[in-house]
């Protein structure tokens, strides 16, 4: 569709807007708003989460607004408000009786309408447009509910691979993605995922702000804890966990090359800590680090890497740690997925633990300024910006 016409967007997802980590959908939320009136809705508390939680600032939050201490509905910005719904929902996800969930869900899919269709009449909004950020459950009727014009299913992440979610999630999701009009994903694989489901399926890209990662920028002495280490110097930056990360192949790098010295920043799980990598010479463990100061430290790789483990969880995933890498102009070597498809032309393929020792040494003898010129580039086209008119595409 032209993204100059205008449209009035609702945003459901599985994340609040004021998620300490970031999330895709709050950048999306903020890029939409530039040029269309965006309503970005909080997931509401569900019973079992106030019996548990009571302390927690999130439901503290949610439940001064069910109290009236507090707005329900606050401007954020021109063009982009939050709507806090004052409604507590049943606790259903790991209900295993088909007939039980979706009984107790059209209850709680109808209380989340209820407070939506408040906040739309609040702003005037019309003929509006349904985001929703993998909310399979509280939003599965809100197509039939809120009858909106378009009704897309948004997937960044390959949701049914986590236990939590296998009790219901398989069955609603599909579901939820065979009725919308259409799909968009970040990634390759779960475009592919959903097209089983609906053929009007794309892959809009992710976006990123990569700002920050630009060596022009990294100026003063380099951090005092790898100032010293030896090049080349084959780093990561990222969490630490067995989920995600193949340790045997970082192992496996290091004793290999002893010569190279292995940097890996970020925080550890239990089996990263308990593992071999601890006692071997050339491996250094930094720890976590400020998001702010992570420039300086990618500037002093030699290589980075992305050494996943291929699992359920991850096979699916865009990287995003892969554009700060090369928006650096840094040589990466990751391992191949389908969602990796995207930088085939830009970062070296591995499908094995030999093919990282040798397509390391490969990106230490290529590495020029021309490719870290076209790294850059590369990377500096995933913005927000671009994914969104990406996704006005797919909508059109």
């Amino acid at each position: 569709m032209d993204d100059s016409a205008t449209m009035d967007i609702v945003i459901t997802s599985l994340q609040g807007i004021n998620y300490a980590a970031g999330s895709n959908p709050v950048n999306l939320a903020c890029e939409f708003s530039l040029k269309h009136r965006v309503l970005y809705v909080n997931y509401p508390a569900d019973r079992m989460s106030v019996i548990r939680h009571r302390k927690d600032p999130n439901i503290i939050k949610r439940l001064d607004v069910i109290k009236g201490k507090e707005d329900s509905l606050v401007k954020i910005k021109d063009n982009l408000w939050t709507l806090y719904p004052r409604t507590i929902l049943e606790s259903i996800s790991q209900i295993g009786s088909n007939l039980v969930f979706d009984f107790l869900n059209k209850i709680n899919n109808r209380r989340f309408a209820k407070e939506i269709s408040k906040a739309l009449q609040t702003l005037g909004f019309r003929n509006i447009v349904i985001f929703c950020d993998s909310d399979m459950y509280r939003s599965f009727y809100l197509k039939d509910l809120l009858k909106p014009a378009k009704f897309i299913y948004y997937s960044r992440d390959n949701m049914i691979a986590v236990d939590w979610w296998k009790k219901q999630g398989v069955r609603i999701e599909a579901a939820l993605i065979k009725k919308s009009d259409l799909a968009v994903t970040n990634s390759v694989f779960l475009a592919n995922y959903c097209k089983k489901f609906n053929p009007n399926s794309f892959y809009v890209g992710q976006g990123c702000d990569v700002s920050a990662f630009d060596s022009n920028l990294v100026t003063g002495p380099v951090p005092a804890d790898i100032a010293d280490i030896g090049k080349p110097i084959i780093g990561y930056i990222g969490v630490l966990y067995k989920l995600r990360l193949d340790i045997a192949v970082i192992s496996f790098i290091a004793r290999q090359r002893p010569q190279w010295s292995i940097v890996l920043i970020g925080p550890e799980d239990e089996a990263f800590k308990n593992s071999d990598l601890h006692a071997l010479p050339n491996v250094y463990f930094l720890g976590s680090k400020p998001p702010a100061s992570l420039p300086p430290y990618l500037s002093c790789f030699s290589v980075a890497i992305n050494p996943q483990v291929l699992n359920e969880v991850t096979i699916g995933n865009y990287p995003r740690k892969i554009d700060e890498y090369l928006a650096m102009g840094k040589p990466v070597v990751a391992t191949l997925t389908e969602a990796m498809s995207v930088f085939k032309d830009h970062v070296y393929m591995a499908s094995s633990k030999e093919d990282y020792v040798n397509l390391i040494e490969q990106a230490l003898k290529e590495d020029s300024p021309d490719k870290t010129l076209a790294r850059e580039k590369f990377a500096r086209g995933h913005t927000w910006e671009a994914n969104v008119n990406e996704i006005y595409k797919a909508i059109g």
